[in-house]
């Protein structure tokens, strides 16, 4: 079982820039909790995400001494992966490409069809670097524009990113849709169709819908989920304004429940949740 907890997620949308100092010391302690990997930053254009403008300092100065956890980036285009592979400390680069026209124009100014170019150009920068790319499916269980979609639909971007030999794959609820059939149906068709990718679950959640949603991924196999401490970020275009990240304590306790040990410091846990006041509140 991964983890993946999401603090960049989290914290890209508020609108008050977290101190530098701030983000380095939520995530030092997330760094010691025991996650897969941690979504610490992006590097992308300060005009679009202003939140992540300080990334590359706040990389330098994270602790990993002592972590096994794995560190991930978001780019949006070649440059940005160009500008996030050369630093050792990052593992793997993040890249969203939308099932939904409408929104990857919105998302990084490009269409399908660009995006899918760049996301070519940005493995093979990857492969270059020794980093793994992780390619989050956005829109993966409907878009709110009218635009297309159908599990075949989704089936026909993860053939195009095989070709591509990519070999990490998470479906993004972006704004709260999904339902346990529609998460049952893709994942249970995928997971044993592409046995060569590793598919992820970053899904967006209303409070009361958060198990029903973990429960299908995992009885259709999904065994990489990513989450964010409290719920905290999420889409804003959510039609829902209780629509969130999922929560990783409710994660934690989920997999725990059905006696799957995580490995985890529980204490380093507590001590995360705990400073994740001083960022969101």
């Amino acid at each position: 079982m991964k983890l993946i907890e999401c603090p960049r997620d989290a914290m890209q949308g508020l609108p008050h820039f977290v101190p530098t100092q701030t983000k380095v010391a939520y995530i030092n302690a997330l760094l010691q909790v025991g996650f897969d990997t941690i979504d610490f930053g992006s590097f992308v254009s300060p005009k679009a995400i202003p939140q992540m403008r300080d990334t590359a300092e706040v990389l330098a100065q994270l602790q990993r001494e002592g972590t096994k956890s794995k560190l991930l980036a978001i780019v949006a285009n070649v440059r940005g992966a160009a500008e996030a592979a050369v630093h050792e400390a990052i593992d793997c680069l993040g890249f969203p490409l939308s099932v939904s026209e409408t929104f990857q124009r919105r998302n990084t100014n490009k269409s399908i069809a660009e995006a899918l170019q760049e996301v070519a150009h940005i493995q093979e920068l990857c492969q270059q670097q020794h980093k793994t790319l992780v390619v989050y499916l956005s829109m993966g269980f409907g878009n709110p524009y009218n635009d297309p979609w159908s599990a075949a639909t989704v089936v026909a971007f993860v053939e195009k990113l095989q070709a591509l030999e990519v070999r990490t794959i998470s479906l993004s609820d972006t704004i709260g849709v999904s339902d346990p059939e529609k998460i049952t149906e893709l994942f249970s068709h995928m997971i044993p169709a592409f046995p060569g990718i590793e598919f992820g679950a970053h899904l967006h959640t209303a409070p009361a819908a958060w198990q029903e949603k973990v429960e299908a991924a995992y009885h259709a196999g999904c065994r990489r989920f990513d989450g964010a401490l409290r719920g905290y970020g999420g889409c804003p275009m959510a039609k829902d304004e209780l629509v969130g990240n999922m929560p990783t304590e409710n994660l934690v306790a989920y997999f725990e429940n059905i006696g799957l040990n995580l490995r985890l410091n529980k204490q380093a846990l507590e001590e995360a949740l705990a400073r994740s006041g001083a960022v969101f509140l």
